[in-house]
């Protein structure tokens, strides 16, 4: 354990000498054929009776799968149980058209939305905003809040984004999204605890007191996860890079991907980490099998006939 975190307020207390089991959540992306749709299915089923907080769906870059995304959120949300929580952002809609979708989730009784500015299209260079849409996450998360109508979350980068100069920028970014209205933020994915805490002590000397939850990658595919840490400015540690490579060679990347992202959670479980939210990349096995790792057993599952 880190002494500079260990007497950090707020750190959960044991009872009987155990902790509490960590709320989770889980991310999926939506399916763009019938294939995908069976998979996402699949996961829904696989992960549902581990009871999280909500799952959510993602967008494509440059809003590419925004109707995609619209049907797989009102799908889940009728036929599983589970809260759900759509992706919105800002790209290639204007405002107009970005509010219809936030009102149509509403009306249909989806009233979480992890809101972000997204990601223009690919080739297209840097981020432009729509003529008349909104300009930022700041912009979008004040409409929304101003509804009345939704628990926002948003993004946060424990290592610095791509387009940021330093982590304090990212974290003042962060402070102006919550000060917009945003309840929670949930973080890039990251390998290494001490990364998750560093950035926890900067909010919290921000003045920020909203949940901040670390997302958590369990590593299905190593050279997909290279090229994502690298567009998304992740760190890979290069014990860990010699040990999936190692892995690989062995036959027990899966081993060794499960180990890794377990003992990541734990490690934040002692320094008082109470959430985790998975990237579960539409591959539900390891995200379940870290949680039952964690002590986090299955119950009787939610998912209904529709």
């Amino acid at each position: 354990m880190s002494l500079s975190h260990a007497a950090r307020p707020g750190t959960r207390r044991a009872t009987n000498g155990v902790l509490p089991m960590p709320r989770i959540s889980f991310e999926f992306f939506p399916p763009k054929d019938i294939e995908g749709s069976f998979r996402l299915w699949r996961c829904v089923q696989t992960l549902a009776p581990l009871q999280p907080d909500y799952v959510s769906v993602t967008y494509g870059a440059g809003g590419t799968t925004r109707q995609l995304t619209h049907e797989a959120v009102t799908a889940i949300h009728k036929t599983s149980g589970l809260p759900v929580a759509a992706h919105l952002t800002c790209v290639d809609a204007s405002r107009a058209e970005t509010m219809e979708i936030a009102e149509s989730y509403a009306a249909a009784g989806v009233t979480d939305i992890v809101a972000l500015r997204g990601d223009p299209p690919k080739g297209t260079g840097a981020f432009r905003p729509h003529p008349e849409g909104f300009t930022s996450s700041v912009e979008l998360i004040e409409a929304l809040a101003a509804t009345g109508k939704f628990r926002l979350r948003v993004g946060a980068y424990p290592e610095p984004h791509p387009e940021a100069g330093s982590t304090q920028d990212d974290v003042d970014h962060l402070k102006r999204k919550l000060d917009a209205g945003a309840d929670e933020a949930i973080t890039q994915f990251f390998f290494e605890a001490e990364t998750f805490l560093r950035f926890r002590d900067a909010c919290a000397a921000a003045g920020i007191d909203k949940p901040v939850t670390p997302g958590i990658l369990p590593v299905e595919n190593w050279a997909g996860v290279r090229r994502f840490a690298a567009a998304c400015g992740a760190t890979i540690p290069d014990d860990i890079a010699r040990a999936f490579e190692n892995a690989e060679h062995a036959g027990a990347s899966d081993l060794l991907a499960t180990a890794l992202a377990t003992e990541l959670c734990e490690a934040l479980v002692d320094e008082g980490v109470d959430a985790f939210h998975f990237y579960t990349l539409n591959k539900p096995e390891m995200s379940r099998d870290v949680c039952h790792a964690l002590g986090i057993a299955p119950r009787p599952a939610l998912l209904q006939v529709a």
